[in-house]
């Protein structure tokens, strides 16, 4: 398992590279003079050109890329051009409010998708799994960034029960999760209960009840965990494209994690800052893929044990000699 894990690691390296360079590309490409935007509309064109060669925009891209990647060889993502601040430590001070939105909305997710899945699977095709699949494909629909504008507009300017920006108090998060874990909700939900319905209707769930074993024992000693593949697949896919998806929800309600940190790089056309923030998320998607393949091996021993056989391939084995007497 070690191995494996390291093979992993090993591999993530040319993915970041590739990314790194592609997002370096984009932004080397895009229109716009992150310059201009620093200095006004009243700058000078001798004021523009000295401040492009400080930070050496007038080099050719190249020139731009080799130092950028010999730079983040040694994890040095470089300064923000318009607070100086290195990005690195930004994102470090950054995180863990992102991650902490993520983890609230992938929890809340779980805790209510495959409860959701798994009672609408038992009652398949009755008037509740209707209307549950109903108000699920609704939540998968709406796009977020509406749904918090609404939450925002109801639950904090109208009813002033809740506050829209800012960070403080339990509280403060509670408008951000709802509007960034619903349709995530809805899609783990909806999954549960595919995943479900193959298992409850395989053979060996048929056994087990003709054994008397109790329906909750049968549910989630037997069903349950064949069916968690599909499910913990789609929980660490959503866990990963929220990391990347908060940027919208960060910057409706003002949360200062990376999302926003990238949104404000993205407006003032600060380099640094959206190459640091796509990579930094790049790589933490990459370990909670990682993650999520060990959690297979954990829930299904068979995986685990195929990382076993791979680990220790047979030796072949040599032709047999046959003795010639004469």
């Amino acid at each position: 398992m070690l191995r494996y894990i390291g093979k992993r690691l090993i591999q993530m390296i040319p993915i970041l590279m590739v990314v790194a360079i592609l997002i370096f590309t984009l932004m080397y490409f895009v229109p716009g003079d992150p310059v201009k935007i620093i200095l006004g509309n009243d700058a000078t064109p001798v004021e523009v050109e000295k401040v492009r060669d400080e930070l050496g925009l007038n080099d050719s891209y190249l020139v731009q890329l080799t130092d950028y990647l010999k730079n983040l060889v040694q994890l040095n993502f470089g300064d923000s051009f318009f607070s100086g601040l290195p990005v690195r430590d930004e994102l470090m001070n950054r995180f863990p409010y992102t991650l902490m939105l993520t983890f609230c909305c992938i929890t809340c997710s779980v805790i209510f998708g495959v409860p959701i899945g798994i009672s609408c699977a038992l009652r398949a095709d009755k008037l509740a799994d209707r209307i549950w699949m109903f108000i699920t494909l609704l939540w998968s629909s709406m796009p977020g960034f509406w749904l918090a504008l609404l939450l925002v507009l109801l639950f904090s300017r109208q009813l002033g029960w809740l506050p829209s920006i800012g960070i403080g108090g339990p509280e403060y998060f509670i408008l951000p999760v709802l509007s960034n874990s619903l349709g995530s909700l809805a899609g783990i939900a909806r999954q549960t209960r595919a995943s479900m319905l193959e298992v409850i209707r395989a053979d060996f769930i048929s056994t087990a009840k003709s054994k008397g074993i109790s329906r909750r024992e049968v549910i989630w000693k037997h069903a349950l965990p064949n069916a968690l593949i599909p499910i913990i697949t789609i929980i660490g896919g959503g866990f990963g494209m929220m990391l990347g998806g908060a940027t919208i929800t960060e910057s409706i309600f003002s949360i200062p994690g990376i999302g926003l940190y990238m949104m404000n790089g993205i407006n003032n056309r600060d380099y640094p800052v959206v190459r640091g923030c796509i990579l930094y998320i790049a790589f933490m998607f990459a370990i909670i893929m990682l993650i999520t393949d060990l959690v297979y091996a954990f829930v299904d021993p068979r995986i685990k044990a195929k990382y076993v056989r791979a680990k220790k391939k047979p030796a072949k084995a040599e032709p047999e000699r046959s003795e010639v007497t004469c």
